[in-house]
């Protein structure tokens, strides 16, 4: 079972168990006030450590503090880092794994009121602010920081390091001639943008040893006007490997840069594999490819077809840390799959908040779990895993709804040991989450609810479909607790009109359902992601879509990642986009509405489609005072809102039974 994913490979004179490394996330948890790591962070390295995965890299690895990315990541940038990285590095040991720290320097592209850069260019995107040049003086300080960081990591136990070149951070802004318009001799023609890396390689080599393995981690293409290109790439690789890289780590994009460095789910898995597979023809060391890289069998195949030589993992290993240990032992389904959302693992960081993962409520938390595993099923027979260790005696729990939070509580609390039982008032699982992964490019959401059926299935738990929670339903079950995940519907508005218009009137949900269709000319009344979602597939059977917006900006609910995928997709269809309008009336054929204070008429449309806001559904809670259970409201039954509440509601709820 993938035999080339599981081969041994050496890096310099390191030996890895196989060919799957957790790339390095800026994470923004699990440091102190000092930014030393403490036992959060432990944990979470400790949990993947376990999950077998061949390569790890700590992320954000600061050399610096002034190109310290984000507030809580940790820092290689004084002596006092030592211990505390020591201890982690002691945690690990046991499992095999090759663990190392990614080096780097934010530059413009730092959470810092004071930004430093090659030339004062600010950062296209994300990271706003003034940014001052570096001095020639101050670049050769930074060199040796780099340097000192490596040694740090080396005393702490390392296993190797790596230089991060990419990205837009301060390495990759030198060798950019967008970000670089020095004239001194680091800028202007390519060996002297470059010369600020090879410095930085051989301080490291000086003070950590040349045997102390240096992976560097370059961009195959900024996708930016003016910017690195893979032909740079090409001439760069050869050039690190005489001068003693012992792998390189191939990636792409920038703040700002038209192909995102941290992908959603709208672009191809393997979005940069191709990068890699070019480097790998001008070198001979290993070449470690990224990008949207989530199945296992798709990993196994890109070595086998000698695009890489290794394939890192970010998401993925976010998702579930057992997907080494899953995919080499046969068990590819019970992997938790990442869906690309990018709400926790990035969405969260750049606003400064502690990093997660909206599929695995356990991220930075997997120190306060005392007991059974940190992320997807525990290790059991095939055909029924056994179950997480209950801190309360088991209990039998109804859950009513089999959308995303329900199917989620419903493992959960079979997962710790109680007798659950489900019940689907529809003919089909997964709410309006199984409607969102109809609309194009947003098909991969549909994989975390097969993932929750297959988890059912092996459990020995079937939803009863066609079965609303009624009395009688409940003196049957008899149960503890019911948990109400009976998710949402349209909120009709109340507009001038709108009930009188010769327009079709349907919601965003009947159209994604097929329940209703639209015709060719249509509004939606909602700029919501659901908004945005229903129009991108109305446009896409070319029909013709106005989307009216009450608030200021598009889509807040998405991560900002995917939601720049939406928005690109929606300029290339017959798509118009109104915000901040406030409207007056629904006419026979239109809308009248002011959109920042001037008066527009739309005529000559056929259908109204409602996907604005959105209600609980909550009927059946009446049914408390009928029953001796407990009931609990979780997902959008409580409040509608996005899938990272659904499943982190019903993992707390399991977790409190």
């Amino acid at each position: 079972m993938l035999p080339h994913l599981f081969r041994p490979i050496q890096i310099g004179h390191l030996t890895v168990k196989n060919r799957l490394m957790m790339s390095a996330m800026s994470i923004n948890f699990g440091v102190d006030d000092h930014c030393h790591v403490t036992d959060q962070l432990i944990a979470y390295f400790v949990a993947r450590a376990k999950g077998g995965a061949g390569m790890m890299l700590v992320g954000g690895g600061s050399v610096h503090p002034g190109g310290q990315e984000l507030p809580d990541l940790p820092q290689m940038y004084e002596d006092g880092c030592i211990p505390a990285l020591r201890c982690m590095v002691d945690q690990i040991r046991p499992y095999g794994v090759r663990f190392g720290v990614q080096l780097m320097h934010g530059g413009r592209q730092s959470y810092l009121p004071e930004k430093v850069a090659p030339s004062a260019i600010p950062a296209p995107a994300v990271v706003k602010g003034e940014v001052r040049a570096l001095t020639v003086g101050e670049i050769r300080d930074l060199v040796t920081c780099f340097g000192d960081a490596a040694r740090r990591c080396r005393e702490a136990g390392f296993d190797f390091v790596e230089i991060h070149g990419a990205h837009g951070y301060l390495i990759n802004q030198f060798m950019s001639p967008n970000a670089n318009v020095r004239t001194d001799e680091y800028g202007g023609s390519f060996d002297n943008r470059t010369r600020f890396l090879f410095e930085i390689l051989a301080d490291i080599q000086a003070k950590a040893g040349a045997d102390f393995p240096v992976g560097i981690r370059i961009n195959g293409n900024d996708y930016m006007a003016n910017g690195w290109e893979l032909t740079d790439a090409l001439t760069l690789a050869p050039l690190l490997e005489s001068a003693g890289a012992a792998y390189l780590h191939v990636s792409a994009g920038v703040y700002g840069s038209t192909e995102l460095t941290i992908p959603s789910m709208y672009t191809p898995q393997g979005c940069f594999v191709h990068l890699a597979e070019a480097v790998k023809q001008v070198v001979d060391i290993p070449v470690i490819t990224v990008g949207r890289i989530k199945d296992p069998v798709h990993a196994d195949q890109i070595i086998a077809d000698g695009r890489a030589d290794m394939v890192a993992l970010g998401r993925s290993f976010l998702a579930d840390p057992e997907y080494p240990k899953k995919a080499r032992t046969g068990r590819i389904d019970e992997i938790r799959p990442c869906v690309g959302c990018c709400l926790g693992c990035i969405h969260a960081v750049l606003a400064k908040e502690p990093g997660g993962c909206v599929v695995n409520p356990d991220v930075g938390r997997e120190y306060l779990l005392t007991s059974g595993e940190t992320a997807g099923e525990p290790a059991g027979s095939p055909g029924r895993p056994s179950v997480k260790p209950s801190v309360n005696p088991p209990v039998r729990v109804l859950v009513a709804g089999a959308g995303p939070a329900g199917l989620a509580a419903a493992r959960e609390c079979a997962l710790a040991g109680h007798d659950v039982v489900i019940c689907e008032q529809k003919d089909v699982s997964g709410g309006l989450l199984n409607l969102a992964s109809k609309a194009p490019g947003r098909g991969e959401l549909g994989d975390i609810l097969r993932f929750f059926d297959r988890a059912l299935t092996r459990l020995d738990i079937r939803v009863r479909y066609q079965t609303p929670l009624t009395k009688e339903l409940l003196d049957e079950v008899s149960p503890d607790h019911v948990v109400l995940a009976t998710g949402s519907l349209p909120q009709m508005p109340v507009i001038k009109g709108l009930f009188t218009t010769s327009m079709a009137l349907v919601t965003g949900v009947d159209v994604m359902a097929g329940t209703e269709t639209a015709g060719q000319q249509v509004i939606v009344l909602g700029g919501g992601m659901a908004g945005l979602i229903v129009a991108d597939f109305l446009a896409d059977q070319g029909k013709s879509v106005t989307v009216l917006n009450r608030k200021k900006s598009f889509a807040e609910q998405m991560s900002a990642n995917d939601r720049y995928y939406l928005r690109e997709n929606l300029k290339k269809k017959d798509v118009t986009l109104y915000k901040q309008v406030a409207i007056q009336a629904v006419t026979s054929d239109g809308v009248i509405f002011t959109c920042k204070g001037e008066k527009t008429t739309l005529s000559g449309f056929d259908t109204v489609v409602i996907s604005e806001k959105y209600e609980a559904v909550r009927a059946a809670k009446s049914l408390e005072k009928t029953s001796s259970a407990r009931f609990h409201l979780i997902g959008d039954a409580k409040s509608p809102r996005h899938l990272m509440y659904c499943i982190s509601e019903a993992h707390e709820l399991a977790l409190s039974l």
